[in-house]
């Protein structure tokens, strides 16, 4: 059992075998947890974010987001890189960048169009 209290983010995925195959690539492990199959925990290190079906969700409007602060930014955007993801579009990551709010980031827009923003302080 867990000795401090954590948030864990909750995301849409149009298609579960889709969105796993997507955060697989960038080294997570993904469990689809539900009977139905309609609700999945991914998880990469002590990096977790859930996700539930939304079938009918656009990705091009979608609004969904989270933010994972972590202690090796640039550790973790090498390895997200190292999936090919492109520069624009949807999926695609963001270049890290040191920005003018004191965060050194970077983000990943995966299948479904949630943004993940992860950073660390600089």
């Amino acid at each position: 059992m867990e000795d401090r209290d954590i948030a864990i983010p909750q995301l849409p995925a149009r298609s579960m075998e889709r969105t796993a195959a997507f955060y697989q690539r960038l080294g997570f492990d993904f469990e689809v947890v539900s009977p139905a199959g309609d609700y999945a925990i991914a998880d990469r290190g002590s990096l977790e974010v859930h996700f539930f079906l939304h079938e009918s969700l656009v990705p091009s409007e979608s609004s969904f987001g989270c933010y994972f602060r972590v202690g090796d930014v640039s550790a973790l955007y090498a390895a997200f890189s190292a999936a090919g993801l492109p520069g624009c579009g949807i999926p695609r990551i963001t270049p890290l960048e040191n920005k003018p709010w004191g965060m050194r980031e970077f983000a990943v827009i995966d299948e479904n169009g949630s943004q993940t923003r992860i950073g660390q302080v600089l």
